[in-house]
């Protein structure tokens, strides 16, 4: 088997794909050219996309050049896969926005420096913005069957529930296809990879490509993530896990990591870093939340850089010492006059955003999960007074793992 292939499995990365002995036979021959795309839907990715990447990451690893496809076009129409109403319209100033800051993103988790394998970023918007609509069916559309398109299951799914599917949403599958026949006709791309809710986008790829220049190309998706708990990869409780610092500082990126169900560790660790496999296998002598460090430094570090992950390290070790003040946690301010309106320990944790129900807190206190300085709160009316901050700050924490600096200004 190729090695790309196979370190591509041994990851667990594969689900599917198109012909692939006569792939594996390919990229034993000569390096290729494989793109994978982006919708701007959000003004970030966050961890739902990051496989996809370290499958770029990978490509590169082996000497393949990555096309990364920005889908500046097709965000204007909306995937319907996976979705059970259709997507909220962007502006085109929104859309724009949102394309330069995940180009942004990508970029980070990329190397640049061979020539070679170096990534190229296109928008699809380029080719799709000046298409005209007789030409384009009669050129493209008579490619593609209602028959066929019906079976997909980003349709049949909407269809059999009942749910609207407009004709907008229904082009789609359409236009990613005709994305991959202009990027093998300009760039020579031989491979699409997508997650397994786009086999039928890229299975339409594949086949008309075929059809247009009796060529074969292939097809390679990944497997749909969850959590051990059956909880959708890049949600949580506080919301998606954004890949932007603006958005999720690097501390919190780092907790996610360091948070992993017990039961995720080692298959993330083959996901998510660049470890080697072997090397992988060798990490059973180390306890699990040694594994769980090593899992949040190594993805933090291709994120936001190796500082950030230390520091990250560092201030978790100081957040769980119960010695520590917590003087290099994350923080927030609060304003003095806030004290002179008699606010309690419920009102404070409102203020920090760790809850946003008051009944919540209460359970909480009751059991035993809330703390300033270190010392337990039982008193769902504990008052908040200048003399329990220390040199203007104290430290809230919430269970074991949330915690914050509290700056009195």
């Amino acid at each position: 088997m190729n090695k790309f292939l196979k370190e591509f499995k041994d990851r667990g990365f594969f689900y599917q794909c198109t012909n692939e002995s006569e792939l594996s036979k390919i990229l034993n021959k000569k390096k290729i050219t494989a793109y994978i795309g982006f919708d701007c839907t959000a003004e970030s990715l966050h961890v739902g996309s990051l496989l996809q990447i370290m499958c770029l990451r990978l490509l590169q690893k082996h000497g393949h050049r990555p096309i990364v496809l920005l889908g500046g076009g097709t965000t204007r129409i909306g995937d319907p896969s996976g979705k059970d109403k259709t997507r909220k319209i962007l502006s085109e100033k929104e859309i724009i926005k949102n394309s330069k800051n995940i180009k942004r993103i990508l970029e980070k988790f990329l190397d640049n420096k061979d020539k070679k394998t170096k990534a190229i970023f296109v928008d699809n918007y380029s080719w799709l913005k000046n298409l005209n609509y007789i030409s384009f069916l009669r050129s493209i559309g008579r490619h593609f069957t209602i028959n066929k398109m019906l079976t997909f299951e980003s349709v049949k799914t909407r269809l059999e529930r009942e749910q609207s599917l407009s004709y907008m949403e229904f082009n789609y599958m359409i236009l990613q296809a005709y994305d991959f026949l202009e990027l093998n006709k300009n760039e020579n791309c031989v491979l699409q990879i997508g997650g397994s809710d786009q086999w039928g986008n890229i299975i339409n790829g594949v086949d008309l490509i075929k059809r247009y220049y009796n060529k074969e190309v292939f097809g390679l998706t990944t497997p749909l993530i969850t959590l051990a708990s059956g909880a959708k990869m890049g949600k949580t409780a506080e919301g998606a896990v954004w890949l932007d610092n603006k958005l999720l500082p690097a501390y919190d990126y780092w907790q996610f990591w360091r948070n992993t169900d017990d039961r995720d560790v080692k298959k993330f660790i083959k996901f998510f870093t660049d470890i080697m496999i072997n090397e992988i296998e060798d990490l059973n002598e180390k306890s699990i939340n040694q594994l769980k460090i090593l899992l949040a430094n190594k993805t933090t570090e291709m994120l936001h850089g190796k500082k950030e992950a230390l520091r990250a390290e560092k201030i978790a070790k100081e957040t769980f010492s119960e010695n520590s003040s917590g003087s290099n946690l994350p923080s927030i301010e609060l304003n003095k006059e806030m004290l002179k309106k008699d606010i309690n320990i419920i009102d404070l944790i409102i203020f920090a955003k760790f809850e946003k129900s008051k009944s919540e807190v209460r359970r909480l206190i009751k059991g035993k999960a809330v703390k300033i300085n270190n010392k337990i709160i039982e008193d769902e009316k504990f008052p908040i007074k200048d003399e329990i901050f220390n040199d203007n700050y104290l430290k809230l924490s919430i269970g074991k793992k949330r915690h914050i600096k509290i700056q009195l200004i």
